[in-house]
């Protein structure tokens, strides 16, 4: 009985090898080929546009943000000089690196230069001064003194008259407006309406008048001289005249005492 079933379990595992061995040796189906034909081509008749750089692109590229390589500026002759200089003090003062000394040139001519400019300016303003001031201070000049040249720094020994005639014939009306003003100044210290001091300014003359029609008329004529010496523009004839004939109508009242 065992022998008869391990015979027919033999007959049934060659029959399922048999089976296997069939399938796995059935060729595959064939695939028909498919052939191509020049018609079956497809030509792009599209057009296409032709694509250019704008001339000088390159200038849109130079800023800093497309710098990929850095490259160290050249040195001039300053920097040459600045670096000769640090190595002779780093030599002189034993710093502790030339990069140091360095620094402390760049740091000295900063100084200079604040020193320059300074020692600019204080002559400028000391020049400006010595011509009346008029450019800075010619709006205020009210509340300043008077300027004075060496010759009137004492009125009482000027003769005005020959002042002013010579500064018309030569077209100085400014200046002889001037000398009409210093005039009635020395006019009115000799009849003791002020007291003449160069330091004094026109409001201290004016407080020092008592007459209210004193007051009115200095008041007035002040703002006449003001006006036309430190305004910094020629008059005509006819301002000049109208000024003088004031000048002269003042002389009058203040020379009567």
């Amino acid at each position: 009985m065992n022998r008869f079933s391990i015979i027919l379990y033999f007959l049934f595992s060659l029959g399922i090898a048999n089976a296997q061995d069939t399938v796995v040796k059935e060729d595959p189906p064939k695939i028909a080929a498919i052939i191509y034909t020049e018609k079956d081509i497809r030509v792009d008749s599209g057009t296409v546009e032709a694509k250019h750089f704008e001339k000088n692109f390159k200038k849109k590229y130079t800023d800093k943000e497309f710098v990929y390589e850095y490259k160290a500026p050249e040195k001039n002759w300053w920097d040459h000089f600045k670096h000769w200089l640090a190595r002779q003090i780093f030599n002189l003062f034993n710093f502790s690196s030339v990069k140091t000394s360095l620094d402390f040139i760049s740091i000295l001519f900063r100084i200079i230069a604040i020193l320059v400019v300074i020692v600019l300016v204080y002559f400028i303003a000391k020049a400006l001064i010595k011509r009346e001031g008029s450019w800075i201070f010619g709006k205020n000049a009210n509340k300043r003194t008077l300027f004075y040249s060496d010759a009137e720094k004492n009125i009482h020994l000027l003769d005005f008259e020959k002042l002013i005639k010579e500064s018309i014939e030569s077209g100085e009306r400014r200046i002889a407006i001037r000398y009409y003003y210093l005039w009635l100044l020395k006019v009115m210290a000799q009849n003791h309406y002020i007291e003449w001091d160069i330091e004094k300014t026109n409001s201290d003359y004016l407080y020092e008048l008592q007459n209210p029609a004193h007051k009115e008329e200095f008041t007035y004529l002040s703002y006449l001289y003001n006006y036309i010496w430190y305004g910094e523009f020629e008059i005509d004839e006819t301002i000049f005249r109208k000024t003088e004939n004031r000048f002269k109508k003042a002389l009058k009242i203040f020379g009567n005492g």
